[in-house]
This record gives structure tokens, sequence and C-alpha cells, in this order.
């Protein structure tokens, strides 16, 4: 089995966004269904079979609406304590055996599996510490090696995720250019979903 084969995906999906009128961006709309379906099937595509989704604003409601077969879906309480709150809630549920998780963020939609699909090769190639540039500006995705999970936890407080990780470890970070097949743009104003077509 390859390695990425068994890279697991963390799709971090529990944002109420504030500045959207506290609607959960997991079940804003993006090609006609719920954003967190669309970022699920961008990891499935780009290569992750295992696919864990953290849930937090109305997680009830995106667990009624969402189609998310085959998905570990986990709740973060804490979801408005920040985005660490739920990097910390999907590492500890990730599969024991998982070599690395791939971190994508429910709300940047230009994220393709292409893009997916190059950090999961920066992996086999040896990487276990991966993020998605574009133009040499580093983005997301984001995969964490499992030597790396327990540091990862530790540091993401607030709605820093990962950022504490990859600063301290700045000569392991590879960077994978990503700025030909994705796009970086998260969804966080109304002129974000407008851009988009979102709504």
């Amino acid at each position: 089995m390859e390695q990425s084969e068994t890279v697991a995906a963390l799709v971090l999906a529990a944002g109420g966004g504030r500045r959207l009128g506290g609607r959960a961006k997991a079940l804003l709309r993006y090609r006609g269904r719920p954003l967190v379906e669309h970022a699920v099937a961008v990891v499935r595509a780009g290569g992750c079979r295992e696919v864990t989704v953290v849930l937090g604003a109305d997680r009830e409601r995106v667990r009624s609406t969402a189609h998310l077969p085959g998905c570990r879906l986990v709740a973060n309480p804490d979801w408005e304590g920040g985005m660490g709150s739920s990097l910390r809630a999907g590492l500890a549920a990730l599969p024991a055996r998982a070599p690395a998780a791939l971190v994508v963020l429910v709300d940047t939609p230009g994220v393709s599996p292409a893009a997916v699909a190059r950090l999961l090769a920066a992996h086999r190639a040896g990487a276990q510490l991966a993020a998605a540039a574009y133009g040499g500006r580093r983005g997301h995705p984001v995969l964490i090696g499992a030597r790396h999970f327990a540091e990862a936890a530790e540091g993401a407080r607030g709605d820093a995720g990962a950022r504490a990780l990859l600063a301290a470890h700045p000569d392991d970070l590879i960077l994978v250019e990503c700025a030909d097949v994705a796009a970086p743009d998260d969804l966080d104003t109304p002129g974000d979903l407008a851009r988009w077509g979102a709504e």
C-alpha cells in the first residue's frame, strides 16, 4: 500500500462565520451543495481515503443535512475558541495507523484535488511537514506527519492552528507550489461569497 493511501484528511469545518452573520461555514452552498461536501470530495479525489471532519457551529444540522458517507465526524464543543481547538479535536480522533494528516479548511473552495495530490506526493517522498504554497507564500492545505501530532496539538491555540508547529520547524517544512492548480482564498465575508459564487 502506498503511504499516501493511509494519509488521513482532516477537514476543519467547525466555524460559525462571524462576518457572515453567524452562519455555519460547513453549510454554505457552493456549486449546489454544502461546502463541507465539496471539501470532502476534493480530498478524496486528491487521494485521501480516510476523512475526519470536525464540526462545531450548528453541528446537528450539518450532520442531518450534509451527505458525508464514510467520514468520521468529530464534535468540537469548544469551536468558538478558534481553529486551534478544532485541530486538537481532529488530531485526537485520527486513526492510530495514520502516518500523516492533511489538514484542509472547509472555507477554502479553491483548494483542488491536484493540490491535495501534490502534498501526498511530497509525503511519499519523505516530507513530514509540508504546505501548499501560492507564489511562494505558505497556505493550505498543510500536511503534518504523525511524529509531529503531539506538538501540533500542544501549539494549537486560538485561531493559530498549526502555525506554531510550522514556525518551530522552518528547516523541515517543504513548500509545495500549487498556484497553477489551486487558489488560497477563504470565504470570510459576503464579498468573498459573491466572488466565489457561494451562498
